[in-house]
């Protein structure tokens, strides 16, 4: 199945990439709904989240965490919220998105357009304190 996301998995556009492991990769959203939206990808690449095996499903919250407790951080919010839609692109993944009320998570609204740089900016601070975060664990 062809992906979306086949440049990040294939190691070709790793700009926006917060952390990474044998099963996952974090990245920000180039076009995210809030400041601070980041995708967590499946490198298994299943159309549907819940088509992954159980082992996978968990770890993926597991790899999500440490990179939500860094976005609270460094994007003012009340929560970090997460969503799965998969409408418009198939291939399992989720969407972490930094909340201050519901309104946050309404994807038909229009997609910001960051510039590019303060993307990678953004992806510099959050992978540092990603890191940060692992190396205390």
């Amino acid at each position: 199945m062809s992906s979306p996301f086949s440049s990040l998995l294939l190691g070709e556009d790793l700009s926006l990439v917060i952390a990474e492991s044998a099963y996952f990769i974090a990245a920000l959203e180039k076009w995210p709904i809030v400041a601070g939206h980041v995708l967590i990808i499946s490198k298994q690449t299943e159309d549907d989240l819940f088509d992954l095996d159980d082992a996978s499903l968990a770890s993926m919250l597991l790899f999500a965490k440490p990179i939500a407790k860094a976005m609270k951080k460094l994007f003012p919010c009340k929560k970090v919220g997460i969503a799965v839609l998969g409408l418009e692109t198939r291939h399992a993944h989720v969407h972490l998105v930094p909340l201050n009320s519901p309104e946050d998570l309404n994807f038909t609204r229009a997609k910001l357009t960051p510039d590019p740089k303060a993307l990678i900016t953004f992806a510099e601070e959050l992978k540092a304190l990603c890191l940060i975060k692992h190396s205390a664990l």
